[in-house]
């Protein structure tokens, strides 16, 4: 319980790391991930550049379609294990290069399932290549390497979770004032972008007869620059349950934040929001009803 909430509202915004637990603010979340994922390494190799392969590749359709070819790859090898050219993988070759090994992660991948490096003989030719080739001890685990497969087109990137920092404040007059850090303004490059494209939209729009509707609905793109959200629930009690949400979560994640702070958390209750508006709508974004 904090006194009353005239100090600064909260430090910053902060995320949990998944794997370890570890709290850190906003800046440090990929750094956390990072190291996390790193010390996975000495548990469980393969899972570990699994999460590599998901989480630091941010182009979707390059991971997609990464994951596609080394899934086939390993489907080879499972459905025709006596084929010798199955189980050697070119380095050099084409869709290896423009596929999988521009992706991070991936040669630790193959490394991890049984594939190791070998310089080879060119047929023909008085030249030798790079291949991975899969070690003769992995023959007899073909259904651990299916496993690996499955565990490869399953997986998620792995995500920090934002940290809620739930603040109880005792009733006080100064629980209207808001002070929040640069945290939750401040913006990526990628949110600059889009935020000068919304506002150039907005220019050429500007001369166009524009109903009610139209200018609601550009209201509401407007608040999508924001990514975060403190919001405060004052109890008829006066006391303020605080926390830190997405700006674009819905509502119903507002109802359990409340639900979880209840000691009776069987009651039924109503939240209002700003001028006594009832929050009925659940599934509506908090950017999208005015909490943002």
């Amino acid at each position: 319980e904090e006194e009353g909430a005239a100090a600064p509202s909260v430090s910053g915004v902060y995320f949990i790391c998944p794997l370890t637990g570890t709290i850190v603010r906003k800046d440090q979340k990929e750094k956390q991930l990072r190291e996390a994922i790193q010390a996975y390494f000495s548990v469980d190799p393969v899972a570990a550049s699994i999460m590599e392969i998901h989480t630091f590749n941010k182009d979707r359709e390059k991971v997609r379609l990464c994951v596609e070819t080394m899934a086939k790859y390993l489907d080879n090898i499972y459905l025709h294990p006596e084929e010798e050219k199955y189980r050697k993988i070119k380095l050099q070759n084409k869709v290896f290069q423009e596929r999988i090994s521009c992706l991070e992660g991936t040669h630790k991948f193959f490394q991890a399932v049984g594939f190791e490096t070998q310089t080879l003989p060119v047929p023909g030719q008085d030249a030798t290549e790079e291949f991975y080739v899969l070690k003769e001890e992995m023959l007899s685990r073909l259904e651990e390497l299916r496993e690996r497969r499955e565990q490869l087109q399953s997986s998620e990137p792995v995500r920090a979770q934002l940290h809620r920092q739930p603040t109880l404040f005792r009733p006080s007059a100064a629980a209207a004032h808001f002070e929040l850090p640069p945290d939750f303004f401040s913006l990526t490059a990628d949110e600059l972008r889009r935020e000068q494209r919304l506002r150039t939209e907005a220019v050429e729009k500007a001369a166009m007869l524009r109903t009610r509707a139209m200018r609601e609905k550009e209201e509401q793109r407007e608040m999508r620059k924001y990514n975060y959200t403190l919001l405060r629930v004052r109890f008829p009690d006066g006391y303020i349950l605080q926390g830190t949400f997405y700006a674009r979560e819905s509502v119903s994640v507002l109802y359990n934040f409340v639900r979880e702070a209840l000691r009776d958390d069987w009651l039924p209750f109503e939240l209002l929001g700003p001028g006594g508006l009832k929050l009925t709508d659940e599934n509506l974004a908090f950017n999208e009803c005015g909490l943002v």
